[in-house]
């Protein structure tokens, strides 16, 4: 990781930098375009420091995407029509432990274009969208900076999602677009919460080590 994403010491001479931004942190619910940040209380090894992108949300349940594991598949060996509007690194990301053997996407559009649902693309939220990997890459990514392709994805039932929310197991942070596709460089379990209010930006600077104990 680049000190340019994250500082050894936040305490440095560039510590007007990288302070949280002023104010108290909010309590947000969770949407479709919200990020779950996996707090220290979520022991589940599929989730430690994940950054989940939620898809959907609403009474039935919930799903999402996990955002920052990437795995050493390549995504011109399992679907190679897909490999060139893949943002760097063109790998596959382990979405979560749901149906691992299926594949979801998330696009990015252009900036300025808020697209709307038809081309194989379904908005999320902002300017993310779902994208059919069944219909065809050039006209689906025609209006798209960037897309990145997920094996699994994660779920919760009725009301499990809440009752995770409640135990302290989640922070529910807002959703970027460029989340989607953050590069190898950039640690966004970091970045997520670092962008929050007090108290919860710092949670961005507790040792990962600590959470093993």
């Amino acid at each position: 990781m680049s000190n340019a994403e994250r500082p050894d010491d936040p305490g440095s001479g560039e510590e007007s930098r990288w302070r949280p931004r002023s104010g108290r942190s909010r309590v947000h619910r969770p949407a479709a375009g919200m990020l779950l940040v996996a707090s220290s209380a979520l022991h589940d090894p599929h989730f430690r420091r994940t950054v989940v992108y939620l898809v959907a949300h609403g009474e039935e349940g919930s799903a999402g995407l996990v955002l920052n594991r990437r795995t050493e598949t390549a995504v011109h060996s399992v679907l190679p029509d897909w490999s060139t509007h893949v943002a760097r690194p063109q790998a596959v990301y382990a979405g979560g432990p749901v149906q691992p053997s299926g594949a979801m996407c998330l696009g990015v559009s252009r900036g300025g274009y808020y697209p709307g649902d038809g081309a194989g693309l379904v908005r999320v939220a902002g300017r993310v969208v779902l994208v059919d990997l069944d219909s065809e890459p050039a006209i689906a990514a025609a209006t798209l900076s960037g897309v990145r392709i997920f094996a699994g994805h994660a779920g919760w039932g009725e009301g499990q999602l809440a009752g995770e929310i409640a135990e302290g197991a989640w922070y529910v942070v807002p959703g970027r677009d460029e989340d989607v596709l953050s590069g190898p460089m950039v640690d966004l379990y970091f970045r997520a919460l670092k962008r929050q209010g007090f108290p919860l930006a710092w949670q961005a600077y507790r040792p990962s080590e600590l959470e093993r104990n």
